[in-house]
């Protein structure tokens, strides 16, 4: 009878040892990652998952000692209770069962395993580390960072502030809806914390899966094949401000993102014809035009982590900075006017649509390669490129116009410009940049267009002097390479 009785108090304690157990497996869910990476935000869980067998044994060797612990205690208390240890047969007969019920549903316990961001989208996730593990240096801080404010969300909706030409210095709406969010998030108030600045892992492809392009129209007879390279630097002098005054004259920050300038070393908010004649430039033969884009930021970084506009990261320099003059497939070429302002591409596309998008993603080795709307996953050895061809069709009369497009617009298909405009020398900036390995880098953005990569864009304005346009018409018109 002791030792029967000994064996239901076992048994008593082991079932609510089990049912403790089971609870705290099914109970634990993925633990909210304290920053706002969803490279690593996604690892969360599979951590949790992959310690929750570990936890599970601790927790089973604690209630081992428990029951021990209780048979000593139950053999001194019920030397004369033969009958409750009849009692507590039966009742162990009943939750035995219930026992195995719980041990079923155990293992259901940690989360979901999610894919890693970080890796590039045609191979697999690797199995996520233990906790206390080191962090890959690729994914450390890759995407988004801390913010106060409203979960951010991945694809606004277009609200009637944001139908806005690019640049145009409207602060960014804050009412735009937007869909559910492709990033994981938490739950609570911890949610409210963290806003996904963007880019996400969907905004990434490998170069090798761009299909090849050819986007130039083939030159005819009359065609204009020579090209002008106005050779400018890559902003070794740190030339950088947040002002477009194409767009948004006399508006300090009108622009909501960095810009890297070179050429004129006066560009700002406030320039002016008059300004910019009378400024010095980084360009070789008296070149005084201002071209500008916005920075490409290393996304890994905390720099400029209290920038409002969420630009955040440390900028990267290009490596080269090709500025070429190009000829019409059809016709010769004309001067362009001295002052005359060019865009290209919509800083707002991502709500804006993408009627005026003219981003170029590719890596250098794969300029048959273009994406238009991805950012670009290079080989090692091989730099991230940025190609941005500008208008060249001028209606002959206007500098610059209400919207900064009608007054210079695309060549058509076929490469002809449309009735009633001239063709002038079609600029295309070529940058090329040493970015780190995986998702890494962002373009700098409107905070709404979360640095999606189809908001790449670029200005320019033409402050050469009439002898240097009248040479570059030349090169171009007579087949050379200048």
């Amino acid at each position: 009878m002791r030792s029967r009785r000994m064996a239901a108090a076992v048994t008593t304690l082991a079932v609510v040892a089990s049912g403790l157990v089971s609870a705290a497996v099914i109970g634990v869910g993925p633990v909210l990652a304290d920053h706002c990476d969803p490279a690593e935000a996604t690892q969360s869980p599979q951590a949790s998952q992959t310690q929750q067998p570990d936890q599970n044994q601790d927790q089973g060797q604690q209630q081992d000692q428990n029951q021990d612990q209780g048979q000593n205690q139950d053999q001194g208390q019920q030397q004369d209770q033969d009958q409750q240890g009849q009692q507590q047969d039966q009742q162990n007969d009943q939750q035995n069962t219930g026992q195995a019920d719980d041990e079923q549903q155990a293992p259901q316990g940690g989360g979901i395993a999610l894919l890693d961001p970080a890796q590039p989208p045609e191979t697999d996730a690797p199995a996520a580390p233990e906790a206390d593990a080191p962090e890959p240096e690729q994914s450390a801080e890759t995407f988004g960072r801390r913010r106060g404010g409203n979960q951010s969300t991945r694809t606004p909706s277009p609200s009637p502030s944001q139908t806005q030409n690019p640049d145009d210095g409207g602060e960014p709406s804050p009412t735009g809806s937007a869909s559910p969010s492709a990033s994981p998030t938490g739950t609570g108030g911890a949610e409210e914390e963290c806003a996904d600045l963007g880019p996400f892992p969907e905004d990434f492809v490998d170069i090798r899966q761009v299909a090849p392009v050819n986007n130039d129209a083939r030159t005819g007879r009359n065609g204009s094949r020579g090209t002008f390279v106005s050779q400018c630097g890559t902003n070794r002098n740190g030339h950088n401000n947040p002002d477009n005054f194409i767009v948004a004259p006399g508006v300090s920050n009108g622009a909501h993102h960095l810009h890297d300038y070179v050429g004129n070393l006066s560009t700002d908010a406030f320039s002016t014809d008059e300004s910019l004649a009378a400024a010095g430039t980084t360009c070789r033969l008296g070149d005084k035009s201002t071209y500008f884009w916005p920075v490409l930021r290393d996304r890994r970084s905390d720099a400029n982590a209290t920038d409002p506009d969420g630009n955040v990261g440390q900028v990267l320099r290009p490596r080269s900075v090709t500025l070429q003059f190009r000829g019409n497939a059809t016709s010769r070429v004309v001067e362009m006017p001295r002052f005359i302002r060019i865009i290209t591409g919509d800083a707002k596309a991502a709500t804006n649509g993408g009627a005026n998008a003219k981003a170029g993603w590719s890596c250098s080795g794969f300029q048959n390669r273009i994406s238009p709307d991805k950012y670009t996953l290079c080989p090692r050895g091989s730099q991230v490129l940025r190609i941005l061809d500008f208008p060249s069709c001028w209606d002959g009369q206007n500098t610059d116009s209400a919207n900064h497009r009608t007054h210079v617009v695309f060549p058509g298909q076929g490469g002809a410009c449309p009735q009633g405009t001239r063709a002038i020398p079609q600029l295309r900036m070529t940058l090329a940049y040493n970015v780190p390995q995986g998702p890494s880098y962002a373009v700098d953005a409107f905070p709404e267009q979360k640095h999606n990569p189809v908001t790449d864009h670029g200005d320019f304005a033409n402050v050469m002097p009439d002898r240097l346009m009248q040479f570059v018409v030349s090169c171009i018109n007579r087949g050379r390479r200048c």
